[in-house]
């Protein structure tokens, strides 16, 4: 069963080397692992996409790793998007088709992001693409960058939501269910992409 697994770790020669093989040992097959953020005080975050034997549970694998010094599990949750997108991957993708550079940039997010869904709003017109779990009644929000959204209509408070804007009349914005929190970088990343996908789309 496939899995994502967030991690906390010193940022060290020889650390994921140590993660690899304890998630091995405890029955995870790693199949990706993506460096998220690297902070000053000498730790990093990375995202690790795993598939575990029949029968392993995923607490075993939490434990394997929270095991190790220096490293503690931040979340862990099914993760069936397909795999991982990384961001110069998503940039050939706005690239290849610059005319429809706005609904690729939607559609390549959830992947890039590790989120559940991805839409792009208009200020007058809503929903103008999304990716299927969005729901359709999404209102535009005022962001002048990219930022942490909090969503006063939101009946699902288990939702982390972040946006960026396109322009003064298009903003995207991506949830995710239960966790993790975004990071700054991610945040950073969000709004580079789509600043690049105006970017593109305007020619």
């Amino acid at each position: 069963m496939p899995y994502l697994l967030r991690v906390e770790l010193l940022d060290v020669p020889g650390s994921l080397g140590r993660l690899a093989s304890a998630i091995g040992v405890a029955g995870g097959d790693i199949e990706a692992i993506e460096i998220v953020e690297k902070r000053h005080d000498g730790t990093a975050v990375d995202d690790v996409m795993l598939d575990t034997e029949p029968g392993i549970m995923p607490d075993s694998i939490v434990s394997a790793c929270n095991a190790i010094d220096g490293v503690e599990v931040v979340w862990i949750s099914r993760y069936v998007s397909g795999g991982l997108v990384l961001d110069l991957e998503a940039i050939e993708e706005l690239t290849a088709d610059p005319v429809q550079a706005l609904d690729r940039l939607v559609e390549v997010l959830p992947g890039t992001f590790r989120v559940d869904w991805a839409a792009r709003v208009h200020r007058s017109h809503g929903v103008q693409h999304a990716t299927g779990a969005a729901p359709s009644d999404l209102g535009f929000v005022e962001i002048e960058r990219a930022v942490r959204l909090e969503m006063d209509d939101d009946a699902d408070s288990q939702n982390l939501y972040a946006g960026a804007r396109l322009d003064g009349n298009q903003v995207v914005i991506v949830a995710r269910r239960g966790g993790p929190e975004f990071l700054d970088s991610e945040i950073a990343r969000l709004g580079h992409l789509t600043g690049l996908a105006a970017s593109i789309a305007r020619g």
